[in-house]
């Protein structure tokens, strides 16, 4: 379904509200705006296949682009507002957007990239007048008749660059109109999750990621509300819940375990008990962390492994979890095998490079063909990886171990950060922490944890064997950090996702 089914059932229903201000847009509104909106990109010349890109804060406009572009056959490029500006016009060129939707809450950011994209000639502003855009009301005013066609557009989103510039993972467009069903990830919402109409779904991470911006669209397809956070604040978060008496949420580890390091005092003043799902994504969740929610909030926590890609998708409930601790759970979409560097499948319980099997090929990175194929596996062409290292236990259920990127290889031995960080990360001198491999002349790398201290506690060679020998009486000797340095804050995304790359860059030279 899509929001004009909704609005023709309840019009003055709300769509979106901004958890802050209370600002709202109904789906009468939601499916009005995008329909003219949608109308008026056709007016402009684009057609199936086509790509808009957006620049913007949260704002409820977002969505009118988003269901414009999906009611119309085009993709939408959904922008990081804390990028650089030459980062931005070279994802705006290389997506090759032919029209560009920003924010007055960017507007420094918007204005200085006009100089930057002389090809793109199409640029409208919402919020307020920004130099170099037209009015994005003036647009809509303009809008021709509605299409009658409606073919199923996509996101086209940026990877964030592990190595290099980030790469568009561009996803086959649908053979379907955007009425009809087909959309995995609206199945999967309503399937696994049973979001429906009576659904308030709180979305507390910046709108440009997948997670965000696709679930918040799969919950406007099934007619539930979506109330958005301008801006995560743990406290901020809890108090939403209570305020628009929140049923579904979808949040980070990061998140979860910001809310946990809240006094206690805090923490109960505010009633979450509306919540029947707390889903979490994105990052591996340590399980100290996770089993210390579902303490809090019950037994309501639902994992779900996937990549921007949408390759393949693994689920887990809390009743599952607590008999596989530390598990992400079976299949949700597309099969999991576990391979070698070779290609060669991997029996139960042996770590290997994970691969999702569709009947398909269900992505490919935008201009770079060299990329999509290694991602896809030397023999099984619809199988493919986004590089995570993990294992399939004898009875189906997918472990994560790290990213092969990260992995650590000291004296020849597999070491995996991930499985350090989840020791350190609820101890209580600890506000943040991310552990990474070094150079080493004798061993190859060495294992070093570099942690953020929680206020008003300092870091000294004291603490720091503290921390080693905490570690030690906890996992294998090898695998404890040989180092740790104390940081002001660590690297990390608005959503809470840790750059570790930065971290390794920056460690990167003999004797760091």
């Amino acid at each position: 379904m899509y929001p004009g089914v909704h609005a023709a059932k309840a019009p003055d229903r709300p769509a979106v509200i901004t958890a802050e201000s209370g600002r709202c847009i109904t789906y009468g509104q939601l499916d009005g705006h995008s329909a003219d909106l949608a109308a008026a990109l056709h007016g402009l010349g684009l057609r199936r296949g086509d790509v808009v890109a957006m620049l913007t804060d949260n704002a409820l406009e977002c969505f009118e682009i988003y269901w414009a572009a999906l009611r119309s056959g085009l993709y939408v490029t959904a922008i990081n507002r804390h990028l650089a500006p030459d980062e931005v016009a070279y994802i705006i060129d290389d997506s090759d957007a032919s029209v560009l939707f920003v924010s007055a809450g960017v507007r420094d950011l918007a204005e200085s990239v006009v100089p930057l994209l002389p090809h793109v000639r199409h640029r409208y502003a919402f919020g307020a007048d920004v130099e170099g855009y037209a009015p994005y009301s003036q647009l809509l005013a303009e809008a021709g008749p509605r299409l009658t066609a409606q073919p199923r557009g996509s996101d086209m989103l940026y990877s964030s660059g592990t190595t290099g510039r980030p790469k568009g993972i561009r996803p086959m467009l649908l053979p379907i109109e955007v009425d009809q069903p087909g959309d995995p990830i609206t199945g999967i919402v309503s399937s696994a999750f049973a979001v429906g109409e009576s659904d308030v779904y709180l979305s507390p991470a910046p709108i440009y990621h997948t997670a965000p911006l696709k679930w918040s669209g799969a919950v406007h397809a099934l007619g539930g509300t979506v109330v958005m956070m301008e801006k995560f604040d743990a406290e901020g978060a809890l108090a939403a819940i209570e305020k628009y008496n929140v049923k579904v949420t979808q949040m980070v580890p990061t998140m979860f375990v910001r809310m946990l390091q809240l006094d206690e005092a805090v923490r109960t003043k505010y009633d979450t008990s509306s919540l029947r799902i707390a889903v979490h994504a994105a990052a591996p969740c340590p399980p100290e962390v996770k089993q210390a929610m579902i303490d809090w909030w019950g037994p309501i926590l639902v994992e779900y492994y996937g990549a921007t890609e949408q390759h393949g998708i693994y689920l887990i409930s809390s009743s599952e979890w607590e008999k596989k601790r530390g598990s992400v759970g079976k299949r949700g979409l597309g099969i999991a095998h576990i391979c070698d560097d070779n290609g060669v499948e991997l029996p139960a319980g042996q770590v290997g490079l994970i691969y999702f099997e569709r009947e398909t090929l269900p992505f490919e990175y935008h201009k770079d063909p060299e990329r999509t194929r290694e991602a896809q596996h030397p023999t099984h062409g619809t199988w493919t990886t986004v590089g995570d290292l993990g294992f399939l236990d004898d009875d189906g259920y997918l472990f994560l171990t790290d990213r092969k990127s990260f992995t650590i290889i000291s004296g020849g031995v597999n070491i995996y950060p991930q499985e350090v960080e989840n020791v350190l990360t609820l101890h209580p001198q600890i506000f943040d922490v991310a552990v990474i491999g070094v150079p080493d002349p004798e061993m190859g790398q060495q294992v070093k944890a570099v942690v953020q201290l929680k206020e008003g506690i300092t870091g000294d060679d004291e603490l720091a064997a503290q921390l080693i020998s905490y570690v030690r009486g906890r996992v294998a000797h090898y695998k404890a950090p040989r180092s740790v340095d104390f940081v002001e804050s660590l690297p990390r995304t608005p959503t809470g996702k840790l750059v570790k790359r930065e971290l390794v860059r920056k460690y990167s030279t003999v004797g760091a």
